[in-house]
């Protein structure tokens, strides 16, 4: 099955032209500190080039230090356009921003010797597999066929012509003759999808891939030779780590895929559920970085979850706190958090606001997440409070009188506060309800509710003595034969009224 590919005027305009909401220019001072080459550091291959492509984007006084370590990186790949594409980045970088930065011709020049004889390289490589698989296709031999696909998918891959990529990958699977294939394959599309940032269709071959995953598991299970207990228990153990690696990796590729589309409840749950550090394997630093998934998972539980929901997902759950070790200012927004510290979260929130704003997948989604953890501090700050001054609300998120006012108003009109302003006095007061009241319209309808259901259950009754209930189609009848063939009284209590 084809995939729809998100088209672009540059193949690389999503990495390097960012969209949604962003400060003018990303900073880098004591009060926002980042150290590039650390960061830097947790990442290999394209997402490095990629990643580093987007720093240079966002925040131009790391341009010069970002471009140098892009080059390096991309000379030691194939991809060509890529290569090219840093330097017109920085060329663009450095005219935004007006003379500031050292002009390119300082600091590196294109290896055209480099750029000629990859793409010779890379031109060889292409002819001779398509070689390969026009004379496999000749053959008609199916696993060769599939084999030949998946190594031009590979080459297109690496060369960065993802719909050449895809439309290899997907073509392969015409010629899978097993449940292991189908994971190869669906994995390599899943690869794909995440360099491009296609989030839409990751969860539909993550589908694909967990159907291909239990057949494949109860294939090695059903076929599994007799072997003495000691051996047999070895074997079920390596196939249980070796399902519990393609799931993890498949939990971060859905949990990314709710997390692009601003699913973030949903991303937060299913990121919550990955499995260790080691499960990630190869995808640790080539698609994602652990440290990455902790930042992700946090900022998205305490924008959508509740306190317990927070202890028991993501504080108390062991396999995600090695993820959290590796971004420690993590565990300290956490704390904060839960301890009603609310001051401290959003000082930590602004001190790392440079960290998350070079995140490429974080990037369309910093305002959106920090204006939500600020909203739901601040209803969880007032919950307890029939009344408190708007001076001590500030006192309490580092704000001025005027600003707490200006949120709370918000959210006032949104309905998460059920409350109202004193602009004189300075006062929020919660609206109080008639508790008496509402315990008696309560009472009263579940009366209704009850008589009504009544109502129901004596006319079919009465229906049922004079024979008058209609019988299904036949098709119906056999379908009700097989659960019991009566009807459940209870189930009319969903019906209309009569």
């Amino acid at each position: 099955m084809d995939v729809d590919i998100i088209e672009d005027e540059s193949r690389y305009q999503p990495t390097y032209v960012p969209k949604g909401k962003r400060p003018a220019k990303v900073v880098v001072d004591e009060a926002h500190p980042f150290e590039l080459e650390a960061y830097i550091s947790s990442y290999s291959g394209r997402t490095y080039v990629e990643r580093l492509l987007h720093i240079m984007s966002v925040c131009p006084t790391l341009a010069p230090q970002a471009l140098q370590l892009a080059i390096s990186e991309a000379l030691k790949g194939r991809d060509t356009s890529l290569y090219r594409t840093i330097f017109t980045t920085y060329e663009r970088v450095y005219n935004e921003a007006g003379g500031e930065l050292p002009e390119l011709s300082t600091l590196a020049t294109l290896d055209q010797k480099w750029l000629d004889e990859t793409t010779a390289k890379n031109q060889a490589e292409r002819t001779k597999l398509e070689v390969e698989l026009k004379t496999y296709s000749s053959n008609m031999i199916k696993e060769s066929i599939r084999m030949a696909h998946r190594d031009l998918g590979d080459f297109y891959r690496s060369v960065g012509e993802h719909n050449s990529a895809l439309k290899h990958y997907t073509k392969s699977r015409e010629f899978c003759t097993t449940s292991q294939h189908v994971l190869d394959m669906c994995m390599s599309v899943i690869e794909l999808l995440m360099e491009q940032r296609n989030y839409s269709h990751i969860a539909t071959y993550v589908f694909k891939a967990e159907a291909a995953s239990d057949a494949v598991a109860a294939v090695r299970a059903n076929t599994a030779p007799e072997a003495p207990a000691g051996s047999a228990q070895a074997s079920k153990e390596k196939r249980n780590a070796e399902r519990e690696k393609v799931q993890t990796k498949l939990d971060v590729a859905a949990a990314l895929s709710h997390f692009g589309q601003s699913n973030y409840e949903k991303a937060a749950h299913t990121f919550a559920k990955v499995g260790p550090v080691k499960c990630l394997e190869d995808w640790s630093g080539k698609l994602l970085a652990p440290g990455d998934i902790a930042i992700y998972a946090t900022l998205c539980a305490l924008a959508t979850f509740s306190r317990p929901a927070i202890r028991s997902q993501i504080l108390d759950n062991d396999n995600f706190g090695m993820y959290i070790e590796q971004e420690p200012y993590i565990r300290d927004l956490l704390e904060s958090y839960m301890t009603n510290r609310f001051k401290s979260v959003l000082e930590l929130l602004e001190r790392y606001t440079t960290r998350h704003y070079i995140d490429l997948h974080l990037y369309p989604h910093v305002v959106n997440l920090t204006n939500l953890i600020r909203s739901k501090a601040l209803v969880l700050y007032f919950q307890p409070f029939s009344s408190i001054k708007l001076e001590r609300m500030g006192q309490a998120f580092g704000w001025t009188t005027e600003e707490v006012e200006q949120q709370v108003i918000g959210l006032i009109q949104s309905g998460d506060i059920k409350a109202r302003v004193d602009r004189q006095n300075k006062i929020l007061k919660a609206k109080e309800t008639d508790q008496r009241a509402a315990l008696f319209a309560k009472a009263i309808k579940s009366g209704q509710d009850m008589q009504a259901a009544n109502r129901k259950l004596l006319l079919r009754m009465r229906l049922q003595q004079a024979d008058l209930v209609v019988k299904p189609p036949k098709g119906q009848q056999q379908q009700q034969g097989q659960f019991g063939g009566t009807v459940n009284p209870a189930e009319l209590l969903h019906g209309g009224d009569y």
